[in-house]
C-alpha cells in the first residue's frame, strides 16, 4: 500500500453529526439533549406530540442522516436508500445530501480507502472481494477503482502468504490433495486469483517439504 488510511473512527462522525444537530437545534431555540430532546423555557420536558408543527421533509431526513451516521460511517447510497425506505420525498432527500456531502459527512472516497485498508488488513481481504463489497454499498466504479488500486500486488500476494501460513497448521496429517483444496479455497473465498493462490499454496508446502514434482502434479501451473 502506497498509503496507510485509518478506517472511519464512527466516534468522529458521530461528533461532527451531532454538532450539525445541535447547531440547527440552537436555530430553532431549543437547547441540545442528551435524550435527544429539547427543554423549553420552563425547564420542562414537552413531548414531540405537542412540540409545535410536524416536521419538513428536509428535517426529517437530516435527522436520519445524523442518527444513522452516528453509528457508523454510511455511503451516499446506503443513506439515500434509508431515506427512501422511510418515506422521504427524493427532492428533499437529494437537498439533505448534497448539503452532507459539501460538510463532509459524506465522502464515499474516503468511505472506500478506509474500507479497503480495514477490510485487507482486518479479514485479509483480496482486491476481487473488496470491490465486489463496495459495490454492494453504492460506491462509483471510478472511486472503487481508486481505491482498491492503493492495494498493489505484492501487498496482495504477502497477505495471501500470510493467510497460508496460518492455515497450514490447522492441515497437517490431511492428505495432499485435501490441504492443496483446503488452502487453495480459503484464498479463493477472500476473492485471490485463482493462479496467485496456486503459486502461495505452493511456495508454502515446498517450505515445508512436499516434494515439489508432487506437487506439480496436482497443481496447475499459475
Amino acid at each position: 500500500m502506497t498509503r496507510r488510511t485509518e478506517w472511519p473512527d464512527s466516534a468522529g462522525f458521530g461528533s461532527a453529526a451531532g454538532d450539525a444537530e445541535n447547531r440547527s437545534r440552537r436555530n430553532r431555540g431549543a437547547a441540545p439533549e442528551e435524550d435527544g430532546t429539547a427543554r423549553d423555557g420552563g425547564g420542562s420536558l414537552p413531548s414531540r406530540a405537542g412540540s409545535g408543527p410536524p416536521r419538513t421533509p428536509e428535517e426529517q431526513a437530516r435527522a436520519i442522516c445524523l442518527r444513522l451516521l452516528t453509528g457508523s460511517p454510511r455511503t451516499r447510497r446506503q443513506l439515500a436508500d434509508a431515506l427512501r425506505e422511510r418515506g422521504i420525498p427524493d427532492e428533499a432527500a437529494e437537498e439533505v445530501l448534497a448539503r452532507f456531502e459539501d460538510v463532509g459527512l459524506i465522502d464515499d472516497a474516503a468511505f472506500a480507502d478506509a474500507w479497503v485498508e480495514s477490510r485487507h488488513h482486518g479479514r485479509g481481504l483480496a482486491r476481487r472481494a473488496l470491490a465486489r463489497e463496495l459495490r454492494t454499498k453504492g460506491v462509483d466504479s471510478a472511486v472503487i477503482d481508486e481505491a482498491v488500486g492503493r492495494l498493489d500486488a505484492e501487498q496482495e500476494e504477502s497477505t495471501a502468504r500470510e493467510l497460508v501460513d496460518r492455515k497450514l497448521r490447522t492441515t497437517r496429517g490431511l492428505d495432499r490433495d485435501k490441504r492443496l483444496r483446503r488452502l487453495a479455497g480459503m484464498l479463493a473465498r477472500k476473492g485471490y486469483p485463482e493462479g496467485l493462490a496456486l503459486r502461495v499454496v505452493r511456495r508454502a508446502l515446498e517450505e515445508e517439504g512436499e516434494d515439489p514434482d508432487l506437487l506439480d502434479h496436482h497443481l496447475p501451473d499459475a
